[in-house]
């Protein structure tokens, strides 16, 4: 009987013991996942590709490791990109957005993986200055970065992209003023980006920055205007900053800011 009791005992000593060291496992686990949700990445700064640096070394599916929401560009600037539900789309100058392969590399980007914060149903009729002021006012303190998703009906919308640039290459500024843009009347789709403290620039835009994404996925770009209709907005707080610089780039002395890219 003494023997059986004893065996018993160390059974659940063992149990509780492997019960422990799982529910530690497992809570890190939700740690890691909750920084990263909480976390914009950036590959590279926007200083340098404000500068003409063009080419990374960051693949698509690498950058995927870090985000599933966001923006950025390609190497040489081969048109817009948008990061959305885990898949990257190029919006080329053409202003049609496909899916790009994982292998594609990448010269800038900022991600997070995206998980609302807060909500709001829109149904005022507001341009892009006044949806900025609107968001402004719901934030909790403007000292830290937000994930920003509008999803829903858009009486108007105006994209950009930029074409594909040889060696040597221009800067920004000058590439920018020869920008197509697109036009969109009574469109579903989703704008995408990012409100920064300004402490955070040249480093990144800013304020906001918004691309765009066709209800149907095949059409969009780098949003420059916009009258939004019924919509859903939702903010992810994300008040971790990661920067990736790229390590093999071609760095050109040029002094520009970041009003340009605007």
């Amino acid at each position: 009987m003494i023997h059986n009791s004893l065996k018993n005992t160390f059974f659940f000593l063992l149990l509780t013991i492997s019960f422990f060291f799982y529910g530690c496992q497992d809570t890190d686990s939700h740690k890691e996942i909750q920084k990263e949700q909480d976390t914009l990445f950036q590959y590279s700064v926007l200083s340098s590709l404000l500068q003409g640096v063009y080419d990374g070394n960051m693949s698509c599916g690498e950058l995927k490791e870090h985000g599933d929401f966001g923006l950025g560009t390609f190497n040489a600037i081969d048109g817009e990109m948008v990061v959305y539900e885990n898949k990257v789309y190029r919006v080329s100058s053409d202003g049609v957005a496909r899916i790009v392969s994982d292998e594609d590399k990448i010269p800038f980007a900022a991600v997070t993986f995206f998980e609302a914060d807060k909500t709001i149903s829109l149904t005022q009729t507001l341009d892009c200055t006044e949806l900025k002021t609107y968001i402004d006012q719901l934030l909790p303190t403007k000292n830290i970065g937000y994930a920003i998703k509008i999803k829903g009906q858009f009486e108007y919308i105006k994209t950009r992209s930029v074409p594909k640039q040889n060696k040597p290459y221009p800067v920004l500024v000058d590439v920018l003023k020869t920008q197509p843009t697109f036009e969109f009347y009574e469109q579903k789709g989703t704008i995408i980006g990012f409100r920064l403290p300004s402490f955070m620039s040249p480093a990144n835009a800013a304020g906001y920055h918004f691309h765009f994404l066709t209800e149907d996925k095949n059409a969009g770009g780098h949003l420059l205007e916009c009258k939004i209709e019924d919509v859903i907005i939702e903010l992810d707080y994300t008040d971790k900053w990661h920067i990736e610089l790229p390590s093999d780039s071609e760095y050109y002395n040029i002094n520009i800011t970041d009003e340009s890219y605007q």
